[in-house]
């Protein structure tokens, strides 16, 4: 059950170490169940020492990109050992497609773990290494562009409250970005950590552009905070794997 919460200047300034706030106004995005994982499959639920959860998307046959929070017992701050991770591809109505150990996980080299909470927006980002590839069944997902502000966009996540299907936000606007961050009007739960933001174009495969850090409370409005894909950071977790 991960995920950071945060309480954000309008002005998306990071200079000073977001204050931890609870989070209670409605988010402006509709939720809906994914009633059909044809073309989903990619997305899956990432299950942590039994006991936790969050959300990975498949970026290559046997590397499944999250949140680098999500390596670390939120209890205790200790990182959680690879091989306690598993990765259930497509996963709905409690029965995945594809599912896999994890066996190595490399955290974003930029990311320092804060046992309190406060994610580290801009590079929580981490690749998982699995057990064995996913075959064909699973279509890894591609990366392209870079959301701007205004831009409109979508999450598929795994949540506490719905652990075996996942669900889908839509549609997210980003509020603002500074760097490598983006804020969304789109209010997420507990477990979306690690949940791919997607660019959905017609007639088109959507792609991925964010990975879920943080939910938050920005000017009084619930919103959720992602990390902006490059391609040569994913590149460089690949190579360090």
């Amino acid at each position: 059950m991960r995920l950071a919460k945060f309480c954000l200047a309008l002005a998306l300034s990071f200079a000073a170490a977001p204050k931890t706030t609870a989070v209670s106004a409605e988010g402006t995005a509709t939720w809906r169940t994914v009633e059909n994982i044809n073309g989903w499959e990619a997305v899956g639920r990432l299950s942590i020492s039994g006991a936790t959860m969050c959300t990975g998307a498949l970026v290559a046959p046997n590397l499944v990109l999250t949140a680098a929070h999500c390596l670390y017992n939120p209890a205790t701050g200790r990182k959680v050992r690879a091989n306690r991770i598993t990765f259930q591809a497509g996963l709905a109505e409690g029965r995945a497609v594809a599912e896999r150990r994890v066996v190595s996980a490399t955290a974003h080299p930029q990311y320092r773990h804060n046992k309190g909470g406060n994610a580290q927006v801009g590079h929580d980002l981490a690749l998982l290494t699995l057990d064995t590839p996913i075959g064909s069944e699973v279509a890894p997902l591609a990366f392209q562009g870079r959301p701007e502000k205004g831009d409109i966009l979508s999450v598929v996540a795994y949540t506490v409250g719905n652990r075996q299907d996942p669900r889908m936000a839509y549609p997210c606007q980003v509020l603002a970005r500074k760097r490598a961050t983006l804020v969304l009007n789109c209010e997420v739960d507990f477990g979306a950590s690690g949940a791919p933001v997607f660019a959905l174009q017609n007639g088109q495969r959507p792609y991925l552009v964010s990975v879920i850090s943080a939910k938050a409370e920005m000017a009084g409005q619930d919103v959720s905070v992602g990390t902006s894909l490059d391609p040569s950071v994913i590149q460089m977790l690949a190579n360090r794997s």
